[in-house]
This record gives C-alpha cells, sequence and structure tokens, in this order.
C-alpha cells in the first residue's frame, strides 16, 4: 500500500531548565551579547551619532537697493565715490559723482524666486579722470525657510584693480552662503536681520570699507560673491563714463544643520538594527546547536501544534 503525505507542520519544542542552571547562564550571556555588541560595533565603527548635517534650498534673495561705490581716479589716491545713503553723499563734497543705474531680478525659473540680478552702472568722469580700482558693496534680504527660519541682510563685496585705467568693468559670479557654524534645526534664526551699513548715520566712520567688511566678517553667516574671471577692458573714450555691470545669480546652497533629537535617534537607530540581524542570525544558530545537542543539560518538551511565526 503506497503512502502519501497529505499534511504537515513543524513540531514546537520547548527546552526548560532551572533558574541556577548553566543553561541560565549561557542565556543570559547570549542574550547581552546578541542587544549588546550592535550597540558597541556601531558606536566604535564612528558617526553612530549624527552631529551635523546637510541640505540643499535656493534662498530668497531681494536686493535692497543700498550701495556703496568708491573708484581711484588716481594712483596717488583720488578718488570719486556715490552711494544710496544722503549722509556720505553730503560728505563726498567734490568727490561725489551721481551715476545712472539699472537693476533688473529675474526669476527664470518661475518658482516664485528671483535667481538673477542684473546691476548696471554708468560713471560720469571728467576728461581728466581714470578709473584704476573700483570697490561696491551691494546688500541684500537673505531668507531661508526649510529648516530653522533665517531672515538676515547679506552683502556682496565687489573689487578689482589693474595698472591700466579702464573703460568696463564685468562680473559674474554666484552670492554664496558661507558658514562658519551650522544653523539650528528649526526655530527662528535673526540675529543678523541688522543692516549691515548703518545708513541713518551722521558719521563718516559709519561708512569705512575698512570697517563694514571686518564687521561683516566677524558674523558666522555671510554671503560673498565669488567671481573669480572679472573682465577688465581698457580704451575709454573722452567724456564716456565708466561702466561697471554686475550680474549674480542665486544658486542653490548646500547648508550645514545641527540635527534635531529625532534625526539623531533615527540615524542612529538605522546602524544599531542593520547590525543587530547579523548578530541575531549567528546567536540563533549558537542556541540552536546548543539546545538540540543538549551540549547543556536541559528538558525538551514537545507542544503538539504549529509553531508560531
Amino acid at each position: 500500500m503506497a503512502f502519501y503525505e497529505v499534511y504537515s507542520h513543524p513540531a514546537l519544542i520547548r527546552y526548560k531548565t532551572g533558574v541556577c542552571t548553566s543553561a541560565t547562564v549561557f542565556l543570559i550571556v547570549v542574550v547581552c551579547l546578541t542587544y549588546i555588541s550592535p550597540l558597541l560595533v556601531a558606536y566604535r565603527s564612528q558617526g553612530f551619532w549624527l552631529k551635523r548635517s546637510t541640505y540643499e534650498e535656493q534662498a530668497v534673495v531681494r536686493f535692497q537697493y543700498e550701495t556703496l561705490l568708491v573708484a581711484a581716479t588716481r594712483t596717488n589716491g583720488d578718488y570719486v565715490a556715490w552711494s544710496t545713503f544722503p549722509h556720505l553723499n553730503n560728505m563726498l563734497g567734490k568727490n561725489l559723482r551721481i551715476p545712472a543705474l539699472s537693476v533688473r531680478e529675474e526669476d527664470q525659473n518661475l518658482d516664485g524666486k528671483f535667481d538673477h540680478l542684473i546691476f548696471q552702472l554708468q560713471l560720469p568722469l571728467n576728461d581728466d579722470e581714470n578709473v584704476y580700482s573700483v570697490q561696491l558693496l551691494l546688500t541684500f534680504s537673505y531668507q531661508l525657510f526649510t529648516k530653522s527660519t533665517v531672515v538676515m541682510q547679506s552683502l556682496a563685496y565687489v573689487q578689482h584693480s589693474a595698472s591700466v585705467p579702464g573703460a568696463k568693468l564685468f562680473i559674474n559670479g554666484d552670492l554664496r552662503l558661507q558658514q562658519r557654524t551650522p544653523l539650528p534645526h528649526c526655530g527662528l534664526f535673526n540675529i543678523y536681520n541688522v543692516s549691515v551699513i548703518d545708513g541713518s548715520s551722521p558719521f563718516a566712520s559709519a561708512y569705512d570699507l575698512d570697517d563694514i567688511v571686518r564687521r561683516y566678517q566677524e558674523r558666522n553667516l555671510t554671503t560673498v560673491l565669488s567671481c573669480s574671471m572679472p573682465v577688465w577692458t581698457t580704451g575709454r573714450a573722452a567724456g564716456s563714463p565708466f561702466q561697471l555691470i554686475a550680474e549674480i545669480h542665486y544658486p542653490m546652497e548646500l547648508i550645514s544643520y545641527y540635527p534635531g533629537f529625532w534625526e539623531t535617534i533615527k540615524f542612529a537607530w538605522i546602524q544599531y538594527v542593520s547590525v543587530l540581524l547579523i548578530f541575531l542570525w549567528v546567536f540563533e544558530r549558537i542556541q540552536k546547536f546548543v539546545f538540540q545537542n543538549q551540549v547543556l543539560t536541559t528538558v525538551p518538551i514537545a507542544i503538539g501544534k504549529p509553531h508560531q511565526l
């Protein structure tokens, strides 16, 4: 008579022992090694706690229409200047030159954020004046929203000099964010939401370029205009103004920040579990070998119902 299998299920065997036995001590050691060892391995492999992280965001940047221009007209220190600050213009006297100015901000990808600033300036000069160097300050409103809400006033500094007089300076660069310390992961960060240039001050020291740049660079969060290839054009015709054209882009930034508690725990948990799975598999095989082969004495009891997975 032929037989065939009609049904099967795994048998559940329980291994029992007393409290103060070698099997109990073995089980305690295995449990400790299974769950504590992965924690030590993950921690000692570096990077267990996420101390800082990064994300990408394009800032909301708006030109503040605050400008300070100084142009050296001779190598002996003579200069002409102009600004959008009335107190400074009153102090310039005969060195003041009122330029023709054109400013346009563009949203090229139509995402609601400006991507590009085109700043064009034509500085009138006397026939005996020539421009050998230019210093230009432009101020911006700079905002971030993805993690912490960052609101600050920032600066772009343009500087170029040459040994021959110029007719035009063309600059095309990116307004880049510079961080000395990471940002917080949430909350409002507005300690730098103050004017970079105190345009209400009647004192000349408030408009000194050295002091403005030094105070600005002391901040932990700044912007800088990156332009490695300025174009200096010579051959200005008599009676023609000096031209300065700056095309400034607002790029996507990689921003560093301090992670919050739950993000830190999530990152650590992923590392811990990935190592834990290996230890669970290894020590499960060790326990199975020890108890099935009665390496340590226990009492096996078969249970007549399917093994619950």
